[in-house]
């Protein structure tokens, strides 16, 4: 069940949506003002509406912030109809806008829409591949449930070889998906960064064979 915190200082129109959530099947968490919102925000929270109109800390003041904390869709409720006033909240951060007084029914279905984009995102931030993971979010490797030290460019090599695991990649396409292009790298430098990560994957599973060189050609994943 998805959770959405409301920020909104009008006792009122907090309950209301409260209400309307919990009748939708949705968990709700109420903040009354800017600073009460960065306080409540969490990894739990799947979705915020953010009045803009609050004591201390204003909606536009901590929109930043807000994402920072955890970055999830921010629907601004607001009154406000200039377009250059709507322009610059997206500039800050919020991920849409519906102005108040709004319809029941339009504030849900852009509720569903944004959850759901919003999942099928999460669903892509980890791969694996036999006993390795990778945290796409966090830029962190484990093999056989270890945590291992990558590079920037370890980390890439690895990836793109994971997220086309049934098929061979040549070495063109290596260069131009991790270093930009081919004038970026050359093969020396391909092949060691290969190396180092075959060396840190056999440290934490020596019985295991992950990546295959295929000769002339490139490399992929070990069936």
């Amino acid at each position: 069940m998805s959770t959405i915190l409301i920020v909104e200082d009008d006792q009122d129109i907090n309950e209301m949506l409260t209400k309307l959530l919990t009748s939708n099947h949705y968990q709700t968490k109420r903040a009354y003002s800017g600073t009460e919102a960065l306080l409540i925000h969490s990894k739990k929270i799947d979705l915020i509406l953010l009045d803009l109109m609050l004591p201390g800390k204003t909606g536009e003041e901590i929109i930043k912030e807000l994402k920072e904390i955890h970055n999830v869709p921010v629907m601004i409720m607001s009154a406000i109809l200039e377009i250059d006033k709507k322009l610059d909240l997206f500039e800050l951060g919020a991920d849409d806008y519906i102005t108040k007084p709004f319809n029941n029914d339009e504030l849900l279905a852009r509720i569903k829409v944004h959850l759901r984009n919003n999942k099928e995102v999460k669903q892509i931030t980890k791969l694996s591949y036999k006993d390795i993971e990778l945290d796409l979010e966090n830029y962190t490797v484990k093999c056989n449930g270890e945590n291992i030290v990558f590079t920037k460019c370890e980390f890439e090599l690895l990836k793109v070889l994971i997220e086309n695991q049934n098929q061979v990649l040549t070495k063109s396409v290596l260069f131009e998906k991790v270093w930009g292009d081919e004038d970026s790298a050359d093969e020396n430098t391909l092949n060691v960064h290969i190396s180092k990560i075959r060396n840190k994957l056999k440290e934490k599973n020596p019985n295991e064979e992950y990546i295959e060189t295929v000769w002339s050609i490139g490399y992929r994943m070990k069936k």
